[in-house]
């Protein structure tokens, strides 16, 4: 392929340039984003950031990868009206949600798993050898601005 043919084919899927990091000016309609590392969620996960208002420019959406060292819990939480959709890539973990976390579904890899708005919640690793790793996706552009701890009961086990 040429390379007039190959910009040509790139402009038409709407990615005429890519830009790497959170660098954004300039950029034609798609960004790569490569993160610089982990941080500490609210939630006390480590998280790799993706895609988000900060990275991307984005209006709408988040996408990070998330790690559940072996173990490993996250702080119960709710994302304040906004949806969550997870993806498992390895690992099994147990799912708790609900009003008093009264609920539990294990997920494992290849599950997808999606948690309401303001759905208190919190994932729990079930190996203490493997980690989970799993993609998440929000229709929040600000993933972690709207992170609510949720102190209405504690974590089981």
């Amino acid at each position: 392929m040429s390379e007039r043919s190959a910009s040509t084919e790139r402009n038409q899927v709407g990615c005429g340039g890519v830009v790497d990091g959170p660098k954004i000016d300039g950029r034609d309609g798609c960004v790569r984003v490569r993160t610089p590392g982990t941080l500490r969620a609210k939630q006390g996960l480590p998280y790799y950031l993706g895609i988000s208002g900060k990275t991307a420019a984005a209006k709408g959406l988040s996408l990070n990868l998330i790690v559940i060292p072996p173990g490993g819990k996250a702080e119960p939480h709710s994302h304040s009206r906004f949806e969550s959709a997870l993806y498992v890539i390895s690992g099994r973990a147990m799912n708790h949600w609900g009003p008093k976390l009264e609920h539990a579904i294990e997920t494992a890899a290849g599950d997808f798993v999606f948690i309401a708005p303001n759905v208190p919640h919190y994932p729990e690793n079930l190996s203490q050898t493997e980690p989970v790793i799993a993609v998440v996706a929000r229709n929040d552009p600000d993933e972690q601005e709207h992170v609510i701890l949720y102190r209405g009961v504690s974590r089981g086990r």
